[in-house]
């Protein structure tokens, strides 16, 4: 006999393989195309935040600007990345840490190394001052009105330059010197020739100089004097010097007694004296003090006053030619008596005295006389012994 199949009523529920099978064309695809479409957006997003991130940055350096771009994010980063060193000395306009943005600039002043001369010391300085006097003032150096610097002041910086500060200073000094007094010298006719005589006591006056002295680095280089003052004028000294001539002393020839060179006695108004020479037949005259002999009145100046400076005495004064008988010699006048030579006269001549007297009547009085002996005795008048 014979099997009879029995027959399913329904489908059987498939299988998880028959199910993954049966969805893979559609799913698979639909998978892949979201994988894709994410990774899409992923680069996308990706690259709007790279270029999000990307900077423009402005960096002057010493002056020269130049663009980068950069995604660093601070100022350290970026110095890092384009590999610019930065010194000690140099100053950045931005601290490293700062953030950077698109169109930040960075300012790099590079410092320069300058050599400082100053107060006896030399040291290298570095500085970002762009002359000079900005370096002098850095450097807290003080100056005065009169200092010099070289460079000057206003001169701009370069690397290696030696700036020189020389200290000046200005002194004045006073000094007092003595100005010696002058001699001036006057003729006196009433002083005798090889005669001097001070009028006026001279004296030294004084001088104030006022110096200027100038000092660099506490050496002197200069000094001026700038003002001289007489603090106290000097005081001529006056001298007469003496124009009257000395009366003349000459040898006297005669032809009377005695005729040896020594002086011989005689017996003269009751006196014995010793007489030089002896004249014989000498003329005689007189003359007085007034202006019919002189041209001069009383208050005249110079009246009474004979040629050797004395004063005209009766009984003693003669006018004499001094070529015959010198000037203060005692004489004696047979008839007249002793009488001293005093005065000259433009007419007395040779043999010839005039003779003194007070009264003018006197004189005419006595006219002329000749024939008189007259001996002569010397300087000193006879005694009475």
């Amino acid at each position: 006999m014979g099997v009879i199949p029995v027959r399913e009523t329904h489908d059987p529920r498939p299988t998880g393989k028959l199910f993954a099978l049966r969805w893979k064309p559609e799913h698979v695809r639909a998978v892949l195309l979201g994988a894709i479409l994410v990774f899409a957006i992923t680069i996308m997003f990706m690259s709007l935040l790279q270029k999000a991130a990307t900077k423009s940055i402005t960096i002057i350096d010493n002056g020269i600007a130049s663009v980068f771009v950069t995604q660093t994010s601070n100022v350290l980063g970026f110095l890092e990345e384009q590999d610019i060193q930065v010194g000690p000395n140099d100053r950045l306009s931005l601290q490293l840490a700062d953030p950077l943005k698109e169109g930040s600039q960075i300012v790099i002043d590079r410092a320069v190394g300058v050599t400082i001369k100053a107060d006896g010391k030399k040291e290298v300085a570095y500085t970002i001052e762009d002359t000079v006097g900005g370096v002098i003032s850095e450097l807290n150096i003080s100056l005065n009105d009169e200092d010099r610097v070289s460079p000057a002041l206003s001169s701009p910086l370069k690397d290696g330059m030696t700036v020189s500060v020389v200290r000046v200073r200005k002194e004045v000094v006073e000094t007092k010197r003595p100005i010696a007094f002058t001699v001036v010298e006057q003729k006196n006719k009433d002083l005798e020739t090889g005669k001097q005589k001070v009028v006026t006591t001279g004296k030294d006056g004084l001088v104030v100089l006022k110096t200027e002295r100038v000092y660099e680095d506490g050496k002197l280089v200069s000094q001026e004097m700038i003002e001289k003052t007489i603090a106290q004028p000097a005081v001529q000294q006056v001298v007469a010097i003496g124009t009257k001539k000395k009366p003349e002393v000459v040898t006297l020839s005669y032809n009377g007694k005695p005729s040896s060179a020594e002086a011989k006695t005689v017996s003269l108004n009751g006196r014995s004296v010793k007489v030089k020479r002896m004249l014989s037949n000498v003329t005689l005259t007189a003359y007085s003090a007034g202006e019919a002999s002189t041209g001069k009145s009383k208050g005249d100046t110079g009246y009474g006053i004979t040629s050797s400076g004395a004063v005209v005495q009766e009984g003693r004064t003669i006018a004499v030619d001094p070529k015959v008988i010198p000037i203060g010699w005692w004489v004696y006048i047979e008839g007249i008596g002793f009488r001293r030579a005093e005065d000259t006269g433009s007419a007395v001549k040779g043999k010839k005295i005039d003779v003194y007297y007070d009264s003018e009547k006197h004189v005419n009085k006595f006219g002329l006389k000749r024939g008189y002996t007259v001996y002569v005795i010397g300087p000193v008048k006879p005694s009475a012994d």
